[in-house]
């Protein structure tokens, strides 16, 4: 048996391949159909000369998602996907499905969601969740290769890192304990033992959100550097980010190319990223500062204006082709294609119409930032539209980062750390820095975020006990599959998302 991916070695040869029809159309004397098999889509050509015919009316007949056991010739085609195409000498069908629920036809989100079970066939979704098992991969692979140790650190919890207001509660032996919102601080610990950790795990936040970049259970990567300051964990950070994209670039492409992902803006992390502190990007998000000779409100409305253009030239479009239909003088084909057209120029206005309604909004945030504040999805968004790479953001003001940071001794009042915002309005996907190193400094910010004192003993323990310069930082894996891979909703980026209102399947 072989695998549909490695059909590139079977050129010329018979192959017994075993999956799933995944789609298929047929005439009188062939059927063309497209089999899955976990490792990848490829065309299968069965014709009533070659199989017989009780085997070809078997595969004509057979419902989509049934699975079957084929054998038959790889032939190269290069306008099939993968490149080749296997005619088909015999089938067996190992079971004949029902009537699938998921057709080729457009679904509402809320009935994908319901039967995601079955969505994670579908093309794209499998495309995804391979894209996302390359990012793991490089992921450990990156660590690995640059003397990190591996370690867990645990899901229930005592305390909060950052408070209690987003964590899931539970009972854990008649005490409270909570749902892990973040291994840093045991991250901290393990570095204090191992030099250069890092941790991978599920972490969940309770914030009953349902915007595109919110779920309830996520993974992060938590690295943790002992020596390190904030210049030396950006320095990891970049470096990081670069091998991941860059792996991707080169082992998923095929994924990419189902996804018509346009990776224009994943190759400038060849480049350096930008690096800025706070105050800095404030400037250039109200329009106080220009970058390549405009402000960012000059980019906006320069952006609207090229928008409603393009708005006009497809509506312009779309009446042409609907005239030529209504004109009667088409030819049954000339009709079916240039509808098609017009379908999809109607979904290319619905997109461009979903950017005019978001410029608005992007305007009035920039004008009415308040410094001192987090930024805000809008924000980032105009900050990284600014530059078309990857940002880094440093130096903020201590107000808005948790209470381990660092304070810049030379910088008061602005805390050590740092975000990573990616292009194309993903914005955040890391978030770190330096941590405090000051027993005192730290017991005051836990006074002042009203967190217990007696569950933060043993982190005060760190201080007390060889303490030294340490960093480290966070990252989402969601929201950099779902940027890598450009995805407009995060639920799309893990096999079965748990997000406020969500938890079945």
């Amino acid at each position: 048996m072989a695998y549909i991916k490695e059909l590139s070695k079977f050129e010329g040869q018979e192959v017994e391949l075993k999956g799933w029809n995944a789609q298929k159309r047929d005439s009188k004397t062939i059927v063309f159909m497209t089999m899955r098999d976990g490792t990848g889509f490829t065309q299968c050509v069965i014709d009533l000369a070659a199989v017989g015919e009780n085997s070809f009316e078997a595969a004509k007949r057979l419902p989509q998602e049934s699975s079957l056991s084929l054998k038959g010739k790889v032939v190269k085609d290069e306008r099939q996907m993968g490149g080749y195409e296997v005619q088909v000498t015999s089938l067996q069908v190992i079971a004949v499905a029902e009537a699938y629920p998921i057709t080729p036809k457009e679904h509402g989100v809320d009935f994908l969601m319901d039967n995601r079970h079955l969505w994670l066939r579908s093309k794209n979704q499998w495309a995804i969740m391979r894209v996302r098992n390359e990012i793991i991969f490089a992921i450990h692979t990156f660590f690995q290769q640059h003397g990190f140790v591996q370690m867990d650190a645990p899901i229930f919890t005592g305390n909060a890192c950052e408070g209690t207001s987003t964590l899931f509660e539970t009972d854990f032996y008649g005490d409270p304990a909570y749902l892990s919102q973040s291994g840093q601080l045991y991250g901290e610990a393990m570095a204090m033992a191992q030099g250069l950790i890092y941790t991978f795990g599920p972490t969940f936040r309770a914030e009953k959100s349902k915007t595109r970049r919110h779920l309830s259970e996520f993974w992060m990567i938590e690295p943790e550097m002992a020596f390190y300051d904030l210049k030396m964990d950006m320095d990891v950070i970049e470096d990081f980010i670069r091998f991941v994209v860059t792996t991707v670039l080169e082992k998923s492409k095929a994924e990419l190319q189902i996804l018509e992902r346009d990776t224009t803006y994943l190759e400038k992390v060849r480049e350096p990223f930008i690096r800025m502190k706070y105050e800095d990007a404030v400037d250039v998000i109200k329009g106080e500062k220009e970058i390549g000779g405009r402000t960012s409100l000059q980019m906006l409305e320069g952006e609207e204006k090229e928008l409603q253009i393009a708005k006009a030239t497809l509506l312009t479009e779309i009446q042409e082709r609907e005239a030529k239909i209504a004109s009667g003088e088409l030819k049954k084909g000339e009709i079916n294609f240039n509808q098609s057209k017009i379908d999809k120029l109607k979904n290319e206005v619905k997109d461009l119409e979903e950017k005019l309604l978001n410029i608005p909004v992007w305007l009035n945030s920039a004008k009415n930032f308040k410094r001192g504040d987090d930024f805000g999805g809008s924000d980032e968004t105009v900050l990284t539209k600014m530059f078309g790479q990857p940002v880094m953001v440093y130096n903020w003001p201590q107000e808005v980062k948790a209470f381990y940071m660092k304070e810049d001794e030379t910088d008061k009042g602005y805390a050590k750390g740092v975000d990573l915002l990616a292009p194309e309005g993903y914005g955040e996907v890391v978030g770190g820095g330096e941590r405090e190193t000051d027993i005192e400094r730290l017991k005051s910010k836990i006074i002042e975020h009203d967190l217990p004192m007696s569950a933060f003993e043993w982190y005060l323990d760190l201080r007390k006990f060889g303490n030294v310069p340490h960093a480290g930082f966070g990252l989402g894996l969601e929201r950099l599959v779902a940027w890598i891979c450009g995805l407009q909703h995060i639920r799309e980026t893990i096999p079965f998302p748990r997000s406020y209102g969500r938890l079945l399947p």
